[in-house]
């Protein structure tokens, strides 16, 4: 006797091709991890903070709006603000539009180490991911992006 397929559930062949795309994205993460703490001493943690201070005004953000940008829960992020700031990667100052909170703010040296490990981590970027794909697959991957961030976005309200 057979049994009707659910249609609230993937398929064999959908669940074989998420598995196959949740591995390679996996490995695809830890190989350029991997990479950049071995160029840059810096952690995929430590380079997505300093990425967004250093794009960020002034080079300061309010601890909440550094948690959006990099998509942390803000005890993680505020564990991680705590090691970057003992190994003088950026500091933590009163906020001068709110004196009840603090922003974190990239220091001179933060800036340097980003800055050095921004080239190491292109070069990987191109080595490991765009260097994989053709062009017709790399646009695939950009649409195959748009659309699940515009998915799950739709999900948040």
């Amino acid at each position: 006797m057979m049994t009707a397929r659910r249609k609230d559930l993937p398929t064999a062949e959908e669940l074989r091709i998420w598995r196959d795309f949740i591995e390679a994205t996996e490995a695809l993460r830890s190989a350029l991890s991997a990479r950049l703490q071995r160029e840059s001493s810096l952690s995929p943690g430590e380079y997505a903070v300093l990425l967004a201070l250093r794009e960020a005004d002034g080079r300061r953000l309010r601890s909440s709006d550094l948690a959006a940008r990099v998509g942390w829960e803000r005890s993680r992020l505020s564990h991680q603000i705590g090691r970057m700031e003992r190994r003088g990667l950026l500091r933590r100052e009163e906020c001068v539009t709110d004196s009840r909170g603090a922003e974190a703010v990239l220091t001179p040296e933060g800036a340097e180490a980003f800055r050095n490990a921004s080239l190491p981590h292109l070069r990987a970027v191109r080595e490991l991911f765009v260097a994989a794909l053709t062009p017709d697959q790399l646009a695939a991957a950009e649409e195959i992006g748009a659309a699940l961030r515009n998915h799950l976005t739709g999900l948040d309200g």
